[in-house]
């Protein structure tokens, strides 16, 4: 396993009882209850492309330590991953002079490696229901930073490790303030802030929030809230 920063040195934040609490029950109840999806999804996924059905990939979570991360695949098997390490070594460094923010994360329009039941999936994050398990086994939250992938983190300047000081969430703060309308540089400052200010009621607002989010987005509703970004962090990089 690669670890990227020393915990000892930066990330000294001890798991809270709540939270923990909250993750556990929250994974389990998901698990039962999306128990009779999950099968649907799994079915479907064979049915429109060989391989298996759950997609493991190594991203960097709490303390710069790697871990798996599961989703639903939805991508044929064996793709290139060179044209999302473009993307993001562009996202990154387009925010990366003086106070440009830099661009939008837009998502990557018409990709042919996604399989054909794969952007329906993706539209209503039906993908991301196997990352209860990476919740249940202390890996994520239910609620904190997107983990990155390890490429994705070497582009990464020294401020934006500060997003390791939380377990990484199948939700946050960037989730519910305008998401891909957003820049990287912009995500980063929310993820700190989150972390900064992380309290019960903050994860129990994002998780209520979530849903609806995303019955809006799936709507076609473009209207976001607008994020109360800490624009000091990060300022001098």
């Amino acid at each position: 396993m690669r670890q990227f920063l020393s915990i000892e040195a930066f990330f000294s934040r001890k798991m809270l009882l709540w939270k923990r609490t909250m993750d556990i029950l929250g994974a389990i109840a998901g698990l039962i209850i999306l128990a009779p999806v999950m099968l649907v999804i799994s079915l479907i996924i064979k049915l429109f492309s060989p391989g298996p059905v759950i997609f493991r990939q190594a991203r960097i979570g709490y303390g710069g330590q790697e871990f798996n991360f599961y989703k639903f695949r939805t991508m044929k098997q064996g793709i290139d991953a060179s044209t999302h390490k473009t993307y993001f070594a562009e996202l990154i460094q387009s925010g990366a002079v003086g106070e440009s923010c830099g661009q939008p994360m837009y998502k990557i329009e018409n990709d042919s490696r996604i399989i054909p039941c794969g952007n329906f999936l993706r539209k209503y994050y039906l993908d991301e229901i196997p990352q209860l398990i990476n919740v249940l086994r202390g890996e994520m939250s239910l609620v904190g930073p997107r983990p990155p992938i390890p490429y994705e983190v070497e582009k990464y300047s020294f401020w934006h490790y500060e997003r390791f000081d939380s377990l990484p969430g199948m939700t946050g703060l960037w989730q519910i303030s305008g998401k891909n309308n957003l820049t990287f540089k912009e995500m980063v400052r929310l993820d700190i802030q989150y972390s900064r200010e992380l309290s019960f009621w903050l994860d129990l607002k994002i998780l209520i929030t979530t849903p609806i989010m995303i019955i809006s987005e799936a709507l076609g509703n473009q209207q976001v809230a607008s994020p109360d970004i800490n624009m000091e962090v990060g300022k001098n990089d």
